[in-house]
């Protein structure tokens, strides 16, 4: 166990955790030069088009230190506020982490947010500065703002370029010195944590884990503590860019084990697995449960692949245990499920890996947020869709759920981000100087009010510097109400928010006039209008598509043309009392971009 490290590289999206992996791995000469690319671990092709990580993925190196063999897990992980919950689950099977900070951007707020993450769970931190190589890049300026957070030495922090490989191979050297041995029993009973699954049509599901205390062999009875159910080990082994077989995984090591698993409901990250002869006594204290902050609904294009789409998700969610769902029905769409997300970057990867991974197109509904909604007879309901919401009579109050932001940029753009927050119904709770040109601003805000573009508008009125990140605090009373969208006097109850009363208005009003540009004209006029229970507060309508019936009058008495339209006119309007109007899945996303 003496000569075995688990860590994992932590920092804020884009700063060059990938790259440094990369060139750990040809350092240990874990890859060979023919199989050596960008970006290695990064194996979606999702993960290489949008330049950034999605799934952590987990590695064994071996490295030789003073005659010694060391065996490296490194576990490289995803920079994005909505995969936090990968990097949660790398650092509980860690006791290092590498914390890398860009030479040009600084300090940012995933940085700090991942770095007490791991201060949180006891980690050793190996403090890395990137991108030395660039012409801007303030080497001395983020020397001294990595200090000021870790309160190290500046000679403590490596100075490293990862695209050139410059100063890289001294942190092998530093990892083997500075990161604990892992601790644990290697004589006790079986104690493993499962970190992470994937679903392999051939083998059934393969579990990723971390051996706390014991040992595990091919040929092993294990069962799993949440299930209780026991399996036989078919074969277990080491985790390289290909799974590795091996006879066994002895204490403090990460490897794999397949055990035949068909059904993916039976394995739960975060799940323990021990021997059946000999159990441990309870469960590893794993990682918190997830908690999604963004539903939406998600139906299948063709009302007959309902089962399917389930199918497809029961699969989906092993490789992404912050993804949750249960069934719903919708009057327009057909039976379909509710989804929770961690974010609108987490459902937009969801969405295209279903299509990339699954070849399943789904239609998805309006984000919005999870509300309490107290009524008068004192009872709590959780309101995740408006339709959901009780009659307006019923209700005494509502709550909706607030975030605390941390917000880093440059202090030139202090003021339009300001606006920004206080235009989001914002609080401003602090701001801190990080140096004297970077401000820390710290806000109260109501999650649904960032939900939409809030990121994308931030990083525009900041030219890309700002970063963001943010924690849900609690619950706090709303004024809310709920905003319908009818269709010649139906209800769309997909398109149906809820929405400040303050904002109500302005929203309906945009939500029309985006949806008359959306909707196909017909054969009779379509009226939009924008609801709030029995009130239309704006309405547009789209226009009938009309023959003209009175071409072939020539001459002749107007009577004549009147009426052939007043016969038109009737047609069109027993038309418009059994036509249906088809929404387009663009309407949906349109929601999302109204400003544009």
């Amino acid at each position: 166990m003496k000569n075995i490290r688990n860590f994992c590289i932590i920092a804020h999206i884009d700063h060059g955790k990938s790259t440094l992996a990369d060139r750990l791995l040809e350092l240990t000469r874990t890859l060979g030069a023919r199989d050596m690319e960008n970006q290695v671990l990064d194996d979606m092709d999702l993960e290489k088009e949008k330049g950034i990580t999605i799934k952590s993925h987990a590695i064994q190196m071996v490295h030789h230190y003073r005659g010694e063999e060391y065996k490296l897990n490194l576990i490289d992980t995803p920079g994005h506020v909505d995969f936090s919950y990968e990097v949660s689950r790398s650092i509980a099977s860690c006791e290092g982490a590498l914390l890398v900070v860009d030479a040009s951007q600084g300090v940012q707020a995933q940085t700090i947010s991942n770095l007490y993450m791991a201060i949180d769970h006891g980690l050793e931190i190996i403090p890395i500065l990137n991108k030395i190589d660039m012409e801007s890049a303030q080497v001395e300026v983020v020397t001294d703002e990595i200090c000021d957070l870790l309160g190290c030495d500046p000679a403590d922090v490596f100075k490293v370029s990862a695209r050139t490989g410059e100063g890289v191979a001294p942190i092998l050297d530093a990892i083997v010195e500075k990161i604990p041995a892992p601790q644990g029993d290697p004589q006790g009973p079986l104690q493993a944590l499962i970190f992470d699954s994937v679903f392999n049509s051939f083998r059934g599901v393969i579990a990723y884990f971390k051996i706390k205390n014991g040992s595990i062999r091919k040929g092993d009875k294990v069962k799993f503590f949440a299930t209780g159910m026991d399996y036989e080990v078919e074969e277990v082994g080491i985790l390289k860019m290909k799974l590795v077989p091996t006879a066994e995984i002895g204490c403090g090591d990460v490897g794999y084990v397949i055990t035949g698993i068909k059904s993916a409901t039976e394995v739960k990250v975060g799940d323990t697995i021990t021997h059946v002869a000999h159990p441990c006594a309870k469960a590893i204290a794993g990682f918190e449960e997830v908690k999604p902050m963004v539903f939406a609904g998600m139906y299948p294009v063709q009302a007959d692949k309902f089962e399917e789409l389930r199918a497809v998700l029961e699969k989906f969610q092993l490789n992404d245990a912050s993804f949750v769902y249960e069934p719903e029905s919708s009057l327009a769409l057909g039976s379909g499920f509710r989804c929770g997300f961690l974010g609108l970057l987490h459902l937009e990867i969801v969405q295209e890996r279903l299509f990339r991974e699954f070849d399943m197109d789904v239609i998805t509904t309006v984000p919005n947020v999870s509300y309490k909604v107290y009524t008068t007879q004192g009872d709590v309901v959780d309101v995740h869709n408006p339709s959901g919401l009780p009659a307006q009579t019923l209700i005494d109050h509502i709550e909706e759920p607030y975030i605390r932001a941390q917000i880093i940029s440059k202090s030139e753009f202090f003021g339009p981000i300001m606006k920004l927050c206080l235009d989001r119904r914002g609080t401003l709770i602090g701001q801190h100087y990080i140096t004297a040109d970077r401000v820390e601003l710290t806000y109260d805000m109501p999650l649904s009010e960032i939900v939409f573009d809030f990121y994308d508008k931030l990083k525009t009125i900041s030219k890309g510097y700002a970063s963001f990140d943010y924690h849900v605090m609690d619950f706090r009373p709303a004024r809310l109400v709920r905003l319908d969208i009818l269709l010649n006097g139906e209800p769309a109850d997909a398109l149906s928010t809820l929405i400040h009363e303050d904002n109500a208005y302005d929203f309906g009003r945009r939500m029309c006039v985006k949806l008359k540009d959306l909707i196909p004209r017909q054969q009779f006029d379509i009226p939009i209008q924008a609801a709030i229970g029995a009130k239309i507060i704006a309405r547009e309508t789209v226009k009938q598509v009309r023959k003209d019936v009175t071409a072939k009058c020539y001459g002749g008495d107007v009577t004549r043309k009147r009426k052939l339209l007043e016969k038109q006119k009737e047609g069109k309007k027993r038309m418009r009392q059994i036509g249906s109007v088809q929404v387009p899945q663009s309407a949906f996303m349109a929601v999302l971009k109204l400003d544009s």
